[in-house]
């Protein structure tokens, strides 16, 4: 038995509630080292005369560790556990003593794993649309002009050109509203904008004066319109807040600029001196660049100023959530602040940080609710731009996403192919229509929640930025609900509407070939599987009703109770 390898953590994503009565326990071993597990437990005031016995289920196998599950419905939650594992030679226990060969209960006070009590204010509720939700993310310039009266002096470049960095192309708001049928129609239900604030960028991730609206994009009417319409329609809005860091333009850095230490503003950046030195750059900014200077979100009034923001969006325009930019390098005091205000002012806004690592120490249920998962659209390069992992190796990297947080954040990751910020995809694999396809139905069917960026419908192809931002293909819209790709992404938002994926983790293997990546779902009587042949050989697998499933090269099939629902 391999010691070293068996952990569990106390409160974390080895231990969380889900319910004031539920609990799930998770325990890591070595991989195909332990054939059985199980756990006793019991309240801790009662454990040493009476241990209850049950047996762990493996869950997720990854590359190096397997990890085993149970959840429990106790009426106690004053709870204290103990795993006993057996390895198919010795039995051992497991607490927090290590492993040994006995355990005495009556001494269990001192070593026990426990869970002291469920406190209701502890558990991560999920954001409930977030169960089914698909997302749409628009990079707001370059998606549609609806304002076609507003002053266009400041467009530098034809709709459908090569953008450069300062590219404007004329996108706004009420484009965007315009086009809400569109959208909709493609099964979408949520739509996350890049920022739309005052800025002099075209990304506008440089805001110079968070209460206004950029004029290039419309106005504040605008923006209410765009979501009451969204929500008339039964669609949410999602904002990006750029926290960390501010325009050089905006109004407190412009007075410490001017008046240096004497200004009531000077604490509210990091500043290396009395002045800030824009030639020297002695404060702290976003990157390297000078002309973002770093908010102090340790600063309280920082803290006020940037939190009121936040639910000012929210309490007046009714916004379903914000997105946080460069979430991870602002202090975790600040997020917490942000979250109770938050939600106070609406339970279910969701939250969504942008971190691009595990983030498991922001996703307790104290600051976000998810993250962008950069993670899973690693995963799905190495497997179809790169041929890094066949299908055993994308089976173990997608359960070893899932073994880092909780259920509940599991089903709300926000997962992506390809963003603003990355190369598009339908180019990272050489414009491969069926890898596309297959990467798709991945997308919409691993837990959390699928996010298509603007123009994935349409193939759309782009290098690194500003080349993934390119202009919204409005001819070549037109007919896109004749195309493969429309149909098989309004086929797989209509099975996320009729399947409460939420409920369930899946069971991802390979065949035993290692040709096929599988993922096998139980949701109430239905049982949904996903077959992926990323390779140029046809597969033929056996099914459970003796017949076999032949999966042709380059192929994806989804099946919901033996029936072909979608072949690639």
């Amino acid at each position: 038995m391999n010691k070293y390898a068996v952990q569990h953590i106390m409160d974390s994503s080895y231990c969380f509630p889900t319910g004031e009565h539920d609990i799930t326990i998770r325990l890591r071993t070595a991989k195909d080292d332990i054939s059985q597990v199980w756990l006793f437990y019991e309240s801790k005031y009662r454990i040493q005369e009476h241990q209850n016995k049950a047996e762990m289920t493996k869950v997720f196998s990854g590359s190096e560790f397997d990890y085993y599950s149970i959840s429990l419905h106790l009426e106690d939650t004053r709870l204290a556990y103990v795993f006993y594992l057996f390895d198919g030679k010795e039995y051992k226990y497991f607490s927090e003593d290590g492993l040994t060969d006995t355990y005495d209960y009556s001494k269990g006070y001192y070593n026990f794993f426990q869970f002291p009590y469920i406190n209701k204010v502890d558990i991560l509720p999920m954001v409930d649309w977030m169960r089914s939700a698909r997302f749409y993310q628009i990079f707001v310039d370059r998606f549609n002009i609806g304002d076609k009266s507003k002053d266009m002096s400041y467009v530098n470049m034809e709709w459908g050109e090569k953008p450069t960095p300062k590219s404007f192309a004329g996108g706004d708001i009420k484009g965007i509203t315009e086009k809400l049928d569109y959208i909709k129609s493609l099964g979408i239900d949520s739509i996350y904008l890049t920022p739309i604030f005052k800025s002099i960028s075209n990304h506008k991730y440089d805001i110079s004066d968070y209460l206004e609206i950029d004029k290039d994009f419309g106005t504040k009417d605008d923006l209410r319109e765009l979501v009451d319409k969204a929500h008339e329609k039964g669609m949410h809005i999602v904002l990006d807040a750029v926290f960390n860091h501010c325009s050089d333009e905006m109004i407190q850095f412009q007075d410490v600029l001017k008046n240096g230490i004497a200004s009531e503003y000077h604490d509210w950046f990091i500043i290396d001196g009395d002045k800030p030195d824009q030639e020297k750059v002695n404060y702290e900014t976003f990157a390297s660049c000078n002309y973002m200077p770093k908010l102090d979100t340790s600063n309280p009034e920082v803290r006020k100023f940037l939190i009121g923001i936040a639910v000012h969006y929210i309490n007046e325009y009714h916004i379903d959530g914000w997105r946080l930019d460069v979430s991870d390098e602002v202090s975790h005091d600040f997020w917490r602040e942000f979250r109770r205000a938050v939600k106070e002012a609406a339970p279910e806004a969701v939250i969504i940080g942008e971190n691009w690592h595990d983030a498991s120490v922001y996703l307790k249920g104290d600051q976000y609710d998810s993250i962008m998962n950069y993670a899973f659209t690693k995963a799905a390069l190495d497997y179809w731009s790169t041929d890094q992992l066949d299908a055993k190796g994308m089976a173990q990297r997608l359960n070893d996403l899932l073994a880092r947080n909780s259920d509940t954040v599991d089903h709300m990751m926000l997962n992506l192919l390809d963003s603003h910020d990355t190369h598009r995809f339908f180019s990272e694999v050489h414009e491969d229509e069926s890898r596309l396809k297959e990467a798709l139905c991945l997308l919409y069917l691993y837990p959390g929640v699928p996010c298509i960026f603007y123009g994935t419908e349409l193939k759309t192809t782009g290098g690194y930025d500003p080349d993934c931002r390119k202009c919204m293909d409005w001819d070549k819209a037109a007919g896109v609900d004749q195309t493969d790709i429309y149909k098989i992404i309004t086929t797989l938002a209509d099975l996320r509407k009729t399947y409460d994926f939420s409920s369930s983790l899946p069971v991802i293997t390979a065949d035993e070939s290692g040709k096929v990546l599988e993922m096998r779902y139980k949701i109430g009587d239905a049982e949904i599987d996903l077959y992926i042949n990323n390779t140029d050989t046809v597969c033929t697998l056996p099914c459970d009703d003796q017949t076999m499933l032949k999966v042709d090269a380059g192929k994806a099939i989804i099946m919901v109770n033996g029936k072909k629902i979608l072949a690639t």
